[in-house]
């Protein structure tokens, strides 16, 4: 892509697929090399998504070069500041602030023509990772019948929740591991802070609940905030969705929360799944240390409706006492 044989690479980041990130400098400027296994990681849908998203505004890497056959991609650097490094008590409203802002004009500028839907089909398969993967492979706990009965009365309740919702666009990853503090961006730096983050991990993106996203930022798997300040974020949002007729005016705050609460759950339910399968079939152990705040999402969410009491009471036997971030053997 580049003709100049001096050129070093260093590692800048990897994720949990197959992809990996190297940083070069080239002609005084760092840049990144994205290497996307095209027979494991189709580059395709990351340069298509990226180019709807730069359309509507927002801040992707931009590409200077790419080889699509060998699935090489020379992209914007962005930095190395995640969110989730700076995220603390003294700068979360400022940046959830621009990460909010962001997502407001993700659902309602982003051209998702030709785009798929996240079908009952495709969430049901999400939902199916849990059994197969934290409770049979991490726990070694087989549901009986009459606990796939309890198992599949709670996946119907959250699949009727995501499809009843508005439908929009959802990165389907949207939290502070996929996050950036761009130059200008820092908290310490309002006067010139760009108006979004660095956004990257969205090849994934379809047409989905319009709760999703919310969820995956405010309910994220790496960091937890307490209820009452997620509430008052999730109520902020609401207004602004029915501000810009993205939700009817007769949605409550009541029927929001409900969309919220049982959408992000549907999302910890797959994680759950997904985070055992990246340390049992990828060799990725780590994100077993994540699996503890995971799960306490899907305990205290399932608790709190009377529908879903049956799981939640059916995930707590099959735990027990056990400790989440131990490998099982």
């Amino acid at each position: 892509m580049l003709d100049d044989n001096t050129l070093e690479l260093t590692p800048a980041s990897a994720d949990a697929s197959f992809r990996s990130y190297w940083r070069t400098n080239h002609a005084g400027q760092s840049w990144i090399v994205m290497d996307s296994p095209p027979a494991q990681e189709d580059p395709r849908p990351w340069l298509e998504i990226g180019a709807r998203l730069a359309a509507a505004g927002l801040h992707v890497p931009a590409v200077r070069a790419h080889d699509l056959q060998e699935g090489f991609l020379l992209i914007e650097d962005l930095g190395s500041t995640l969110y989730l490094p700076v995220l603390n008590d003294a700068t979360v409203d400022a940046l959830y602030g621009d990460a909010l802002q962001a997502l407001l004009r993700m659902q309602r500028d982003v051209d998702t023509s030709g785009m798929q839907s996240y079908s009952r089909d495709f969430l049901q398969r999400e939902l199916e990772l849990m059994p197969e993967w934290f409770l049979r492979r991490h726990l070694g706990y087989t549901p009986s019948c009459e606990e796939w009965d309890v198992l599949e009365a709670g996946f119907t309740v959250l699949l009727h929740n995501a499809l009843a919702q508005p439908q929009g666009f959802v990165h389907r990853d949207y939290h502070s591991r996929n996050l950036l503090v761009v130059d200008g961006n820092r908290p310490q730096n309002i006067a010139t802070r760009q108006p979004t983050p660095g956004i990257i991990d969205y090849q994934g993106a379809l047409i989905g609940p319009i709760t999703y996203d919310l969820a995956s930022l405010l309910r994220d798997g790496y960091i937890a905030w307490d209820r009452p300040r997620v509430e008052a974020w999730v109520e902020g949002y609401r207004l602004h969705l029915r501000a810009a007729q993205l939700i009817d005016a007769a949605v409550d705050r009541e029927q929001f929360l409900r969309w919220f609460d049982l959408t992000g759950l549907q999302r910890h339910i797959k994680v759950l799944g997904i985070f055992c399968r990246l340390c049992y079939r990828d060799g990725k152990p780590g994100y077993l240390d994540d699996l503890p705040r995971v799960y306490g999402y899907v305990i205290e969410v399932a608790a709190r409706y009377p529908e879903l009491a049956g799981l939640a009471a059916l995930l707590q036997r099959c735990v027990d006492s056990r400790d989440l971030r131990q490998v099982a053997a």
